[in-house]
């Protein structure tokens, strides 16, 4: 039985160019099946196994895409994050760093059938199904040099909330401490309403990230934490039940395990070791 005639260098470059085009009709994406049809019938005469080497050889894979930002020409990108990582690196006399951010639409869902527990040799076992019992949304405020971490429930990401939870930082910290706040461009945090009312508190220094920058919020990787130890695994059978365990996990994690963040920025320690 013949094989298949062998590919020109002009085949297989025929075969990069159209992996590289947009597919057809009302196909999204490239698969080697696929483009071995529409390459078959422009007179290549190629399978789909031949697609996948020749594809492979070049590093090209057509169903794959990296997520990408262009971040604008903004001229004060690197002095407003520098600005901020010189908070995190030195806290200013008589003063706290305060990084703050919300986290909305969190989950209260549990499993419909029970998980099977690990055992010698056995990973724990999950069924797939569950159910939703609605969602929760915080606030959290991160102090930068201590790790604390103060969280609110809110019903509504907006102006008058966020000024509801900056009155809550106002009033628990000490006054004779100037509260540096990093957060975010978000709406809730630039609106005429929220300049206006931290304009009349010169207590308040406001940092802002950089736009399109809200990792350079270390407020973040306490969310990074609470996903990790509390909501990717846990099981909520309602609204009242998630809230009452955020907030038992940030009092116990206050309490225990609390610690600066051992953060970096382009690769380097910020902190010392």
């Amino acid at each position: 039985m013949l094989g298949r005639p062998r590919l020109s260098p002009t085949d297989k470059l025929r075969i990069i160019a159209t992996a590289t085009a947009a597919p057809p009709g009302s196909d999204t994406v490239w698969i080697h099946r696929l483009l071995a049809d529409r390459l078959n019938l422009s007179g290549v005469a190629v399978s789909a196994s031949q697609v996948g080497r020749i594809l492979n050889a070049v590093d090209l894979k057509p169903h794959l895409v990296r997520g990408r930002l262009t971040r604008p020409a903004d001229p004060e990108f690197f002095t407003r994050a520098a600005d901020v990582c010189d908070l995190y690196r030195t806290c200013p006399p008589n003063a706290v760093v305060i990084s703050v951010d919300e986290e909305t639409g969190i989950t209260a869902r549990s499993r419909k059938y029970p998980d099977q527990p690990a055992g010698p040799g056995r990973r724990a076992r999950r069924k797939f199904e569950y159910i939703r019992h609605g969602t929760v949304s915080v606030t959290a405020a991160l102090d930068v040099h201590t790790g604390q971490v103060l969280t609110h429930t809110i019903a509504r990401n907006d102006s008058d909330t966020f000024i509801g939870f900056l009155r809550q930082l106002d009033a628990t910290i000490p006054a004779r401490q100037q509260i540096h706040l990093v957060m975010d461009n978000g709406s809730s945090h630039t609106s005429k309403t929220t300049r206006a009312w931290l304009a009349a508190r010169p207590r308040f220094a406001v940092h802002h990230t950089p736009k399109h920058t809200s990792w350079l919020d270390q407020v973040e990787l306490f969310f990074s934490t609470l996903t990790r130890r509390l909501l990717r695994h846990g099981q909520f059978t309602s609204r009242e039940e998630l809230t009452e365990r955020i907030d038992d996990f940030v009092l116990d994690y206050d309490e225990h395990a609390a610690k600066p963040y051992r953060w970096t920025y382009d690769g380097s320690p910020l902190k010392a070791t």
